[in-house]
C-alpha cells in the first residue's frame, strides 16, 4: 500500500506532535510512505528516511503558508498516483471538494487536530477560516480522526458524523535509565516538580508560575520563553524567584527524561488542542501530574490525577505536597492507550477498513 503523509513540518521530526506521530507511523515497513515536507526547515534534505521518500516544497507548513503547502502536497500527491492520502489538519481543506469531484475514490483519513479556531491566539477571518476548513474537513473526508474523545464528541454531535479516536503514543520518551545520571549530579534539586510546554497563554504558564511564586515548592520550567512578548515578560517577572529555573526548549530526549524521571511531580497547564503529546510522554513515567481543568486533559488522564482551575487551586495543591497515588494508575493507561504499537495498528486499521469496503 502507498500512503502519501500531508500536512506535517516533515521528518525527521523536530518540531511537534504531528511531526512525531509520522516519525512513529513510517516505522512500518509493510507501507510504503510518501511524507511531504517544508523546505524551509531542513537543511539537509534526505530523500529517503526510515520507509519513506520524502518530497520536499519551497514554503513553510505553518502560518498563513499552510493553506498552500497542504492544498499543493494534496495535489502533487495525487497527480503522482496516491489513493490514499492522511491529512494531518485542516489548514488545506479547501481543496477537498474539488478532489472529491474529480477523484471520487481516493481515500481520504483527515486528523482535524484540536478546534484549532477556539485557540485565544486566532482572531477575527482567522477564526472563521478555520471553523469552515474543519467543517469542509469533515465533509469530505473518507474518515476524520480526532486525538481525543472531548473533540470526537464535538464532531458527532456539531457535525452528525462518525469520528475515530486515536491519540499519540509516548513510549518513545522513556530511554535506558542506565544512561540517566543521579538528580543530584544532573539536576542538582533533590525535590522539584517539572513543567514542559509552548509559552502561550492558552497554557496557563502564567497560572503556574504565579502559584508556584508563593511556594517553597521548586518548579523546573521547560519553554520557548524568548519566542514571544508573554513569554519575555513572565521571564522578567520570575526570574528573582529563586525557586523557580526557567530553561530554554530541550529537544534531547535523554536529557528530558532526566528532568521527567527525577521529578516529583509534573504540572500540566494545556487547555486546549485535545491530547497533548507532551501529556502521554509524562504519564509513561508513573509520575504524579497536576493539569490544567478541562475536558481534554480528563479525558486524556480517564479523570485521574489532581486538576486546578487557577493559582490560588494550584497552590492549595502544592501546599497539601501529597500528590497521591495516581502515578502509576496513569502509568497503566499510558502502556494501554498510548503506545505507538497501539497507535499504528489504530490507523493501519483505518486503511485496511477502507480497502475492504
Amino acid at each position: 500500500m502507498k500512503i502519501a503523509i500531508i500536512g506535517t513540518v516533515g521528518v525527521p521530526a523536530s518540531y511537534g506532535g504531528f511531526e512525531t506521530l509520522v516519525e512513529n507511523l513510517i516505522e512500518d515497513d509493510t507501507v510504503c510512505f510518501t511524507v511531504y515536507c517544508s523546505g524551509q526547515h531542513y537543511s539537509e534534505r534526505k530523500p529517503v528516511y526510515k520507509n519513506a521518500n520524502l518530497i520536499y516544497l519551497p514554503l513553510s507548513a505553518n502560518g498563513v503558508q499552510s493553506v498552500i503547502y497542504d492544498i499543493w502536497s494534496i495535489l502533487l500527491a495525487l497527480f503522482s498516483g496516491h489513493k490514499h492520502l492522511l491529512i494531518l489538519g485542516t489548514s488545506g481543506a479547501v481543496v477537498l471538494p474539488l478532489v472529491r469531484l474529480f477523484c471520487r475514490h481516493v481515500n481520504i483519513v483527515i486528523n482535524i487536530d484540536g478546534l484549532e479556531w477556539k485557540r485565544q491566539k486566532w482572531k477575527g477571518f482567522a477564526k472563521q477560516f478555520l471553523k469552515f476548513s474543519e467543517r469542509l474537513a469533515v465533509k469530505f473526508s473518507s474518515v476524520v480522526v480526532a486525538d481525543n474523545a472531548a473533540i470526537a464528541k464535538h464532531i458527532q454531535s456539531n457535525y452528525n458524523a462518525v469520528c475515530e479516536t486515536i491519540a499519540y503514543g509516548g513510549d518513545h520518551a522513556l530511554i535506558d535509565k542506565t544512561l540517566v545520571p543521579t538528580v543530584e549530579t544532573a539536576i542538582g534539586k533533590e525535590a522539584y516538580a517539572f513543567a514542559l510546554c509552548r509559552i502561550e497563554p492558552e497554557n496557563n504558564v502564567h497560572v503556574i508560575l504565579d502559584a508556584f511564586s508563593s511556594s517553597k515548592m521548586n518548579l523546573i520550567f521547560v519553554g520557548n520563553w524568548q519566542a514571544s512578548d508573554y513569554g519575555r515578560s513572565l521571564v522578567e517577572l520570575h526570574s528573582s524567584n529563586s525557586n523557580i529555573d526557567l530553561l530554554d526548549p530541550i529537544y534531547d530526549l535523554h536529557t528530558l527524561a532526566l528532568y521527567r524521571a527525577h521529578c516529583n511531580v509534573y504540572v500540566h497547564g494545556h487547555s486546549a488542542g485535545g491530547t497533548n503529546p507532551s501529556l502521554v510522554e509524562m504519564m509513561h513515567f508513573d509520575k504524579p501530574i497536576v493539569a490544567f481543568d478541562c475536558v481534554y486533559n480528563r479525558a486524556t488522564m480517564e479523570d485521574k490525577g489532581l486538576y486546578f482551575s487557577s493559582a490560588s487551586s494550584l497552590s492549595l495543591i502544592l501546599d497539601d505536597s501529597n500528590f497521591g497515588g495516581n502515578g502509576s494508575e496513569l502509568g497503566d493507561i499510558a502502556r494501554r492507550r498510548y503506545t505507538w504499537s497501539v497507535v499504528r495498528a489504530q490507523y493501519g486499521k483505518l486503511f485496511d477498513l477502507e480497502l475492504r469496503g
